[in-house]
C-alpha cells in the first residue's frame, strides 16, 4: 500500500490504557475522516495501540476509503501478550489492509524503531499520554519536535512544556539499528 503522510494518522498510548475513551477513539477517527485523513497506522502494543485499531475497524466498515496498517515492530511479539490480547492482536491483522514488519526478531531499540516509524510517516498522532516518561512520551516529544499536530485523548492532561522543544530534521524513512532503511 502506498500511503503518505498528508493523509496518514498514527497512535501511540500506554499499556496501561482501560479503554475508558472508546467513544472518543471512534469520534476522533470520524473527525480526522471528515478532514481528509483516511490512513491510520498502529504500532500494535498492548493497551491504547489496539484500543486504537479496533476503533479503527469500527470506521472501516462505515467509510469504504479507510485503511488500517499494522506496524508490527518484530515477529513474535504476540507471544509476549496475554491470550486475549494475543487474540485481539490476531484478529487486527486480519481486518488490517496492510502490515508492515520492522524486524524479524526482538532487539534492543525495536520499540523506538517503530514509534519512529510512526512519527515520521504521520502528520496527526493520537495519543494517550498522561504526562510520564518512557515509549509513549518519547513519542510525543518527537512528533512534536516533527511539527506533527498532536491530539491528547488523555482526560485533563496538558503536554508537558519541555516537551514543546525546537524542532527537528525528521525522514519519510527510518533506518533500524542494522542500517536498513525502513
Amino acid at each position: 500500500m502506498n500511503f503518505t503522510p498528508s493523509i496518514t494518522v498514527a497512535f501511540t498510548g500506554h499499556r496501561s490504557y482501560d479503554g475508558s475513551a472508546a467513544d472518543m477513539l471512534i469520534d476522533t477517527i470520524e473527525m480526522l475522516y471528515a478532514r481528509g485523513m483516511r490512513v491510520f497506522l498502529c504500532g500494535m502494543a498492548v493497551g491504547f495501540d489496539i484500543s486504537a485499531a479496533e476503533a479503527v475497524i469500527v470506521g472501516k466498515a462505515l467509510h469504504h476509503d479507510i485503511r488500517l496498517v499494522a506496524v508490527v515492530p518484530f515477529g513474535e511479539q504476540a507471544l509476549r501478550f496475554n491470550d486475549s490480547d494475543r487474540e485481539r492482536f490476531r484478529a487486527i491483522l486480519k481486518e488490517a489492509d496492510e502490515t508492515i514488519l520492522l524486524s524479524a526478531e526482538y532487539h534492543a531499540g525495536v520499540y523506538a524503531l517503530r514509534n519512529n516509524y510512526l512519527v515520521d510517516h504521520a502528520s496527526i498522532i493520537i495519543a494517550w499520554f498522561d504526562g510520564s516518561s518512557g515509549g509513549t512520551g518519547y513519542t510525543v516529544r518527537r512528533a512534536l519536535s516533527c511539527g506533527r499536530e498532536v491530539i491528547n485523548l488523555y482526560p485533563n492532561e496538558v503536554i508537558p512544556k519541555q516537551y514543546m522543544g525546537r524542532k527537528t530534521k525528521c525522514t519519510s524513512s527510518v533506518e533500524d539499528k542494522r542500517g536498513i532503511a525502513v
